[in-house]
């Protein structure tokens, strides 16, 4: 079976789901939003550091108007830790939050990333269509 073989799929499918159930619907005739889907596993010792550092971003997003990420925290089963559902963003919302995290003294951009890297272990990120349905993805696929 295809997904046994690839246990983030596994594990991220029926999140996506939940997502879609929990979110808006969106109108047949709209194309669904992008979304940027992260998974994370965080670096021993480093969990409350990593959720710190994730928060003080998230206000900094919601202060320039950007929706805040929907967190999902591991429970059971695979090894990640921490996935973040949250709207692709444009260059002027990534400007405007940029200029918040500045203006309290936080991180940004090569010193951010750095920062980032010290609180995990690994993480991706998928850029995504959604939320939507399946019977709009077969309509879509006609």
């Amino acid at each position: 079976m295809i997904l046994a073989t690839r246990p983030a799929l596994c594990v991220l499918a029926p999140l996506l789901f939940a997502f879609a159930v929990l979110a808006p619907s969106v109108a047949s005739s709209q194309e669904p939003d992008m979304a940027m889907v992260s998974i994370y596993r965080v670096a021993p010792g480093k969990h409350l550091d990593f959720l710190r550092w994730q928060a003080a971003r998230d206000a900094a997003g919601a202060e320039a108007g950007v929706p805040v990420t929907q967190w999902y925290v591991h429970v059971d089963g695979d090894s990640w830790d921490y996935v973040g559902i949250a709207p692709a963003t444009t260059r002027e919302q990534d400007d405007k939050i940029e200029a918040i995290l500045k203006a309290r003294n936080l991180t940004t951009g090569f010193k951010a990333g750095l920062e980032f890297r010290s609180l995990i272990a690994s993480h991706t990120d998928t850029l995504t269509r959604g939320p939507t349905t399946a019977a709009a993805l077969v309509e879509a696929g006609k």
